[in-house]
């Protein structure tokens, strides 16, 4: 029988980069065909594996990529989650983003931190071991899904299809910390109307441009009073990223010499496990009470915004203690020598991702921890190949742990 350290050294490197770097050149931008294109083409890499995968139905003409390699039994099982879908490229690119480059320190590619390079990552741990001839007695479960970018739908769909386990490793990009708390997140609507002239009269108007420009750094600043302890404050956040102001609802633009009478915000917000999105509108609601006292003759509304179809991202949280959160701080420490940075950290603890299905559908015991980050939804997005490596050997580690060798 092997050992952890023979495995490890087994790890194919430049087939693990060939790899990712292969799936990073199929363009899967979120609901094309391009994504399923990527599904079917991983489900037949997880076949040629030995795993039993096949695509599994989300929505319309949607699939998720799902195999499962099974144990022998008598183990725990552990499942990796990650989304195969993209955000498109941006302006700025100095590389191909669907070139799939590999220099001497970067993966470069639309999406390998966002988060292919996690997903290649669990693939190739578990090709590492099926190639050396191990066997576990735990079952591991891989499931590249579609439609985080639309809430999580891909993955919601895999928990209603059955797919599950005892413990799981999400992959979103973390830069390799241990991410043992994260935010929910809404998006919020609010529109200010004040009351216009000509700008010859201004000083009888009410400006919603100009108290949108108050209330912006207000809203920004903000944390939610429902806040239990420092952990929960550290992931509340607010950001207004549209603003919209001109005359009348329908904004129109040709007529600048009269003041703008409407304005509409549109932003997200963050708040933690236990905290609810109720509290944080009425939080809200407080504010544009104190802007209203400060500009009168301004009406200002707050709503959240319910995309029909569309889940929200739920918050999610695991005890630090919690043994798979133990499992992979000491796989990390056993590769990298140094404990595992663990907890609410920001900025992953910002982020929305599918963890939080799997902690509110079915209380399943998970962490998020996954390669790639500080580079991550830029242009020349990018990984650096030591983390992609170090990540291929903790979840080795991991499944080693808790599916146990047979």
């Amino acid at each position: 029988m092997k050992t952890a350290d023979e495995l490890l050294a087994a790890i194919d490197e430049k087939a693990c980069l060939d790899i990712v770097a292969d799936w990073v050149r199929h363009k899967s931008y979120t609901q094309t065909d391009g994504e399923r294109a990527l599904v079917e083409h991983v489900v037949g890499q997880m076949r040629g594996l030995g795993l039993d995968a096949a695509p599994s139905p989300v929505e319309a003409e949607r699939f998720n990529a799902i195999g499962t390699w099974r144990g022998t039994g008598g183990g725990k099982s552990l499942l990796f989650n990650g989304h195969l879908d993209t955000n498109p490229a941006t302006e700025g690119w100095t590389v191909d983003p669907w070139g799939g480059l590999v220099d001497d320190r970067f993966i470069y590619g639309i999406g390998v931190s966002n988060m292919k390079a996690g997903d290649a990552a669990s693939f190739c741990a578990v090709k590492t071991l099926v190639d050396a001839g191990v066997r576990l007695k735990g079952d591991v479960v891989l499931t590249y899904v579609v439609g985080e970018l639309q809430g999580g739908v891909g993955t919601l769909a895999a928990i209603r299809n059955g797919f599950r386990a005892d413990y799981f490793i999400n992959s979103e990009p973390t830069d390799l910390a241990a991410i043992t708390m994260h935010a929910a997140a809404f998006t919020f609507i609010i529109e200010l109307q004040g009351v216009t002239r000509h700008m010859s009269k201004r000083e009888e108007a009410v400006d919603a441009i100009v108290a949108a420009c108050d209330l912006v750094p207000r809203l920004n600043g903000m944390t939610f009073s429902d806040a239990p302890d420092a952990d929960h404050r550290a992931i509340n956040r607010v950001h207004v990223g549209v603003m919209r102001g001109a005359l009348g609802r329908e904004f129109h633009e040709w007529r600048p010499p009269q003041v703008a009478d409407v304005v509409r915000l549109k932003g997200s917000g963050r708040y933690g496990p236990g905290q609810t999105q109720a509290a944080a509108l009425a939080d809200f609601r407080r504010v544009l009470d104190d802007l209203e006292r400060r500009f009168p003759g301004l009406k200002a509304t707050v709503e959240a915004e319910d995309v029909k179809g569309r889940p929200l991202m739920p918050a999610f949280r695991v005890d630090r203690d919690a043994r798979i959160v133990k499992t992979v701080n000491a796989a990390y420490r056993k590769v990298r020598g140094t404990d595992q940075p663990t907890g609410a950290i920001t900025p992953p603890g910002f982020y929305g991702t599918d963890a939080g299905h799997f902690y509110k559908e079915l209380g399943a015991e998970g962490i998020v921890c996954g390669p790639g980050g500080r580079y991550n939804t830029m242009p020349d997005e990018r990984v650096d190949i030591a983390d992609y490596l170090d990540m291929v050997r903790i979840y080795l580690l991991a499944m080693l742990d808790i599916c146990e060798l047979d």
